[in-house]
């Protein structure tokens, strides 16, 4: 059972002031979009039941969904028992937030924990993140790095969470006088008294602030499928007061009874509520504007939610940019991944190149596959291919193709040998290596073990020249090199490739520098010199290998 608390607005002189969103959710059709979202939001598969308070002329009408009205910041016993479910978990959820948690994860912390569980919902948690780590003392200890999202325990503050998890066998535990409490500490204070433990996570999801004008407009956008396109023609379907001068572009809501003066300019998404009064010249765009506003001749209300006409409200500055969100972060895996235009070298040119060559290249060797996997055959028992998870593109995980170099479960063998190590670094290589078989030496020495990654560069799983595939446990060890070579598909041949050293204890950093390097300075000119760079070393190793 999941239980969605709608909480009154701030205390100011005493009374209780409206919030944005108990504005919103009295409006029109703006509510049905915010209560459909509400109940779906976090994640939870429960019966859902909205808790409002009183004083609220609010009225849900989502379909499978109860409403319930609580008074002085109780839910009476008599009410709670109606509310009862079979579950084992009650979810208390903050309504002022759409927060949404991968499903795994609720059902890990709830397999794990047996007390109350808070939860809160940090969006900067889906990405790559670092946690100082003190010690007793204060002093620093070391970072914790944290790739992949999961919960972690956090500081429970004194605020509503998100989501609270509580166990249905312990609900009677924290009533007072027979009722629910619906305040936060004076929950937390029940729980004290009562020696009930209630732990504090955080994790990764969405959030949107209910409350604030970002969180409403980042809905709406999101929802504008539900937006009518309004076009001169059809505008006589609804009974508003609209200049033929006025100009509508993209998705817009008119509800009855709206005035929109000569040349005024609305832009979508954009709703305009009942009796709402658009200057003359006035521009809306990309905003909520509420019955009974008026939105003065000239003025540009950009990115807005606009309730009620409240004195200088839209007088001064004329322009009004989106207001900031905070904790807001960009989605997990691209916050530090380079882009380029969708018509650069980069993203067009070099992707047409790579299936122009990669093609040509098959072509060439198709007749030499079938004698090169023969003799693999021959020359010991396995596939003739091997395939290793490798990270593509912003992390895709794909299978790199080679030909079989080594005896079947050489990966095993690995750590056995890790000691023999000649190099530094997550990689691993050493002379003579008894894993390799005789034919898979000189496909190595020869680069014809590579030949099958064109097909993944048909595929577009990787380019001709980029920076080495590597697994995930190689990209963990440096987060700023890895979102610089995650940024392009992995090639087969680059720039670390044909100009490292191998000095002894160097080649990771040359990797890095070489890596970073090839995608700061991406262009045709630097892969052309690569690739012929490539086919000199080609020739050089081949003649080498044949006297």
């Amino acid at each position: 059972m999941q239980l969605i608390v709608m909480h009154n607005g701030p205390v100011r002189g005493g009374k209780t002031s409206p919030g944005l969103l108990r504005s919103i959710l009295e409006i029109e059709p703006l509510a049905d979009i915010v209560w459909e979202e509400l109940a779906r939001c976090g994640g939870f598969d429960a019966r859902k039941v909205i808790l409002i308070p009183e004083e609220w002329r609010a009225q849900p009408s989502c379909e499978g969904i109860e409403v319930m009205h609580y008074a002085s910041g109780r839910l009476a016993g008599g009410a709670l028992a109606r509310v009862r479910s079979r579950s084992r978990w009650c979810i208390i959820s903050n309504g002022r937030f759409v927060a949404s948690i991968p499903r795994h994860h609720i059902e890990r912390l709830l397999d794990k924990e047996k007390g109350l569980i808070a939860l809160r919902v940090d969006p900067a948690s889906n990405a790559y993140r670092e946690k100082v780590c003190l010690g007793s003392s204060g002093h620093l200890a070391g970072f914790k790095r944290v790739y992949a999202n999961a919960p972690y325990p956090d500081f429970m503050g004194p605020d509503w969470p998100h989501h609270l998890l509580v166990r249905m066998s312990m609900l009677d535990k924290l009533l007072i006088d027979g009722a629910l409490p619906l305040d936060f500490g004076d929950l937390l204070n029940v729980c004290s008294l009562r020696s009930l433990e209630c732990r504090c996570h955080s994790i990764g999801g969405s959030v949107l602030d209910m409350e604030t004008e970002s969180g409403i407009l980042r809905l709406f956008a999101a929802r504008r499928h539900l937006l009518r396109r309004i076009p001169s023609a059809s505008l006589s379907r609804v009974q508003c007061h609209i200049s033929p001068s006025a100009r509508f572009y993209g998705d817009v809501l008119v509800t009855d009874d709206v005035h929109v003066d000569d040349d005024a300019v609305v832009v979508g998404p954009a709703i305009l509520g009942g009796k709402a009064s658009i200057g003359r010249r006035a521009v809306v765009k990309a905003s909520i504007v509420a019955p009974n506003v008026l939105i003065p001749d000239g003025t540009v209300i950009r990115n807005r939610v606009l309730v009620a006409p409240r004195p200088g409200q839209v007088q001064s500055p004329r322009q009004y940019p989106l207001p900031p969100v905070e904790g807001e972060t960009t989605a997990a895996g691209e916050s530090g991944y380079r882009t380029w235009p969708l018509l650069s070298y980069a993203r067009c040119t070099k992707r047409i190149a790579d299936v122009i060559f990669s093609a040509v290249v098959l072509l060439l060797f198709a007749p030499a596959f079938p004698v090169i996997a023969a003799i693999i055959k021959m020359n010991s028992a396995g596939p003739v291919f091997f395939k290793h998870k490798r990270q593509g593109l912003h992390g895709r995980a794909f299978n790199c193709l080679k030909f079989r170099t080594m005896i079947v479960r050489a990966e095993v063998m690995q750590e056995k040998l890790r000691s023999m190590n000649h190099v530094d670094g997550p990689q691993f290589k050493m002379a003579d290596d008894p894993r390799v078989t005789s034919v898979g030496k000189f496909l190595r020495d020869t680069f014809i073990d590579e030949i099958p990654q064109f097909i993944n560069v048909l595929l577009g799983e990787m380019s001709v020249v980029g920076p080495r595939p590597s697994p995930e446990a190689e990209n963990l060890l440096c987060p700023f090199w890895r979102d610089a070579r995650l940024s392009v598909r992995p090639g087969v041949t680059g720039l670390w490739q044909v100009c490292r050293t191998r000095r002894l204890g160097q080649d990771f950093q040359e990797w890095i520098h070489y890596d970073t390097q090839y995608v700061r300075n991406m262009s045709l000119r630097q892969d052309l010199g690569i690739c012929l760079k490539t086919v000199g070393k080609l020739i050089a190793n081949f003649a080498h290998h044949i006297r």
